[in-house]
């Protein structure tokens, strides 16, 4: 597929960041909705999947590029899958400036009320690649993991100092940028959608 750039739905630095490294090999010029001053793509769906599509078919209608949306969230099994697709919306504020030492808070303070003393995890990410007249794309990945109740690293973002994956003994706040892509949740649904490219 010959395409030198990609819109990315997303005002999150953190996000572009990582997803620019991605396809930094494939010489494609990465371009944010915030640097196009798009508008934040309302996510009205309940399921990871339609909130990407959402959110890559309307920019991709809006600009007439190639469009690439993520949605991905932290499930946790003792919160019966919470936050999941609402993940970014719980470290919201009343008005609405996302603070995630407060919502890593919250999170461990709803888990210590479950009683659960199994903190198992997942995170979720389902990438949609929305082109001018194709049918748009779907590419999901994911990584299981559990919620530890000590903060540590200081790389990433989100929830990621308090998610220790699989297989490891480190949270993803501890994981250079490329350690992190090759096992995240993004770094594996990219894996799957970079193929695309040859």
């Amino acid at each position: 597929m010959n395409i030198n750039k990609i819109v990315v739905a997303s005002h999150n630095q953190g996000k572009i960041k990582e997803i620019d490294a991605m396809l930094a090999p494939f010489n494609i010029e990465v371009l944010s909705a915030a640097e196009l001053n798009l508008p934040d793509v309302e996510e009205t769906g309940t399921t990871f999947e339609e909130n990407a599509r959402l959110k890559a078919d309307t920019l991709c209608r809006l600009t007439r590029l190639a469009c690439l949306a993520d949605d991905s969230g932290l499930c946790v099994d003792a919160l019966g899958g919470r936050p999941g697709v609402y993940s970014a919306r719980y470290a919201e504020d009343a008005s609405g400036n996302r603070d995630f030492d407060k919502a890593i808070e919250r999170l461990i303070g709803e888990l210590r009320k479950t009683g659960n003393d199994d903190w198992s995890a997942h995170f979720s990410c389902v990438l949609a690649f929305a082109v001018p007249n194709q049918e748009t794309q779907i590419f999901e990945g994911r990584v299981d993991g559990k919620i530890v109740l000590e903060r540590s690293g200081d790389k990433g973002f989100g929830f990621d100092p308090v998610f220790m994956p699989e297989g490891f003994d480190k949270t993803f706040a501890n994981f250079t940028k490329e350690e992190k892509a090759a096992v995240s949740h993004r770094g594996r649904a990219f894996q799957k959608f970079v193929k695309i490219f040859g």
